[in-house]
Parts: structure tokens; sequence; C-alpha cells
């Protein structure tokens, strides 16, 4: 399946190298299985969303490297893709940009001329490519922009594609300048977070020999700064990192996390039985 990856300072700007190449199970680690494109997402100086993809593995793309060494920013979002909906091509590649927001997903949501007839013109000119990924981002934007809150919009539109549409998974990162949300829905596919321990400025946790889990140390491999870390896998062995719960939404302003359960049980559930050979692999 493909693999999410976001992070979020709240505000010092800082570089992701560490989780993107370094740790034990980095993104490029992780592209190793997912072959079919690769994406990274920040913020300017401006505050402008900035994203960089290819239809390539992350472990194969000199920009993806280069920019995961040099760019600083307070909120990534990154993605490696592994294709269930739409060919290997850069416009099918997360993470997607509309209205300020990256936005990149993980799962399978069927029904697309369905969801497209809730879409206006206006709506579908903010698409390039042709995955069921980025028309549900056109949709949340949608409803973004009629409700006038990002929560309140996500919220709406994740509760209509459930209980219209056939779904396998929709795990979602959405994230604006200096704030992320993250969505594990229904429970079909993991997300873990990190979220940094603040009871010394500057430390991180870290699972160090000689020391207590959970003990306090500015880690070397690391930037410094406090960060809320979210991933499909644990990228490495600190014991801080929580699986979301099952239908949770994950809400980051600055560096305070809250979560809400909105959503019930998905109308039309899909199972890996009810899908084509490709989307099942892409799936497992």
């Amino acid at each position: 399946m493909c693999r999410l990856f976001g992070m979020t300072t709240g505000g010092p700007r800082v570089h992701a190298t560490f989780w993107l190449l370094d740790a034990p199970d980095s993104l490029r680690f992780q592209s190793r299985r997912m072959p079919d494109g690769t994406g990274l997402g920040w913020f300017s100086l401006g505050e402008e969303p900035v994203r960089d993809r290819a239809p390539v593995a992350a472990f194969q793309d000199c920009d993806f490297n280069a920019e995961a060494r040099h760019v600083v920013s307070h909120t990534f979002v990154s993605h490696v893709r592994y294709a269930s909906t739409g060919a290997p091509d850069v416009h099918n590649s997360h993470p997607f940009v509309m209205h300020d927001r990256l936005f990149a997903h993980n799962g399978v949501v069927r029904g697309l001329d369905v969801l497209g007839s809730w879409l206006t013109d206006v709506d579908r000119a903010l698409m390039q490519g042709e995955t069921d990924s980025e028309m549900v981002f056109a949709y949340i934007t949608a409803e973004i922009r009629r409700r006038g809150d990002t929560a309140s919009g996500l919220i709406t539109a994740v509760r209509r594609i459930a209980a219209e549409l056939p779904l396998f998974a929709l795990n979602v990162l959405l994230a604006e300048s200096k704030r992320l949300w993250a969505l594990r829905y229904p429970g079909t596919h993991e997300l873990w977070v990190l979220t940094p321990d603040l009871t010394e400025p500057g430390a991180t946790r870290r699972l160090d020999s000689g020391r207590e889990p959970g003990g306090l140390e500015v880690a070397a491999h690391r930037e410094p700064t406090p960060a809320c870390v979210l991933a499909s896998e644990r990228l490495d062995d600190d014991p801080g990192w929580r699986l979301l719960e099952p239908g949770e939404l994950l809400m980051v302003d600055g560096l305070e996390a809250s979560s809400v359960f909105p959503f019930g049980v998905p109308a039309h559930p899909l199972t890996l039985a009810d899908l084509s050979a490709a989307e099942s692999t892409s799936q497992t």
C-alpha cells in the first residue's frame, strides 16, 4: 500500500532528513516496495505550499533525496505510491495542492462517477490527474470552501463519502501552514503518530542502549526542535509511537494535538476480495 508521512513543528523551520532518508524505516527505504511515484511537499518562506513529484520510487529520485536533505520548513507532507487508480504519472503522484493546502491519501474509494457529480466545473479545474485520491481532495476542498472551516469541511466530506460510496480505506494527511490533520478510516490501514515530549525544551524521546525507554536525550540523528510526526509505519524504534484508533481524526495546530471521532461505520465497506487485482496488490 502507499505510505504517508507528515510532520509539523508548529513554527520553527527544520529539515526532515532523518525521517525521509536516514531512519531505520525511512520513506526512502519503504519506497523500495512502492515503485509508482514519490512526492515531497512543504511550505515556502511566504507560507505557500510547494511540492515536487515524480512517477518513480523515492530511492531512485535524485530530486527527492536532495530536497529531503536541504529543504527547511515547519510542515511537511510526503508520499510514496503503489498505484491502484491511475497510471504512474507525475500528475497522479502525491501530495496534491489546492488552495494553499497539501494532501495525500492511502486507500481505495470507488464510485468516482458519483463523486465527480458532486463537483462543479470550478472544483474539477483544480484536478490534473486521474486518481481517486485527487478527486477526494477536490471534494474536501469544495466542502471547506462552502463551510469556511477546514475541519468542518473535511468531516462533512468524509461523512458523505462514507455514507454513499464504496470504500476500502481513506487514510488522509491534510496540511495547511503550521497545521496538520490526520485521519485513519475506517481501520483497514495503520497510521502512527509520534508526539514530542515537551517536559524539557529541545528534548526528544529516544530508545538508547544504557537508558530507560522513554528517557530524554537530544538525539543527534534528529532535529532538536520538537515536532509531531505521522507515518503509515513506525519509522524508528522510539517507544512513543502511537497507533491512531480506527476512525480517529487527529488535528495538530502548532504542537497542540487533539482527536475527535466523528465518523460511523462505512455504509458500503470493501474487502480485499472486492478489489481488482491491481487494487488488491497495491493495498496489501
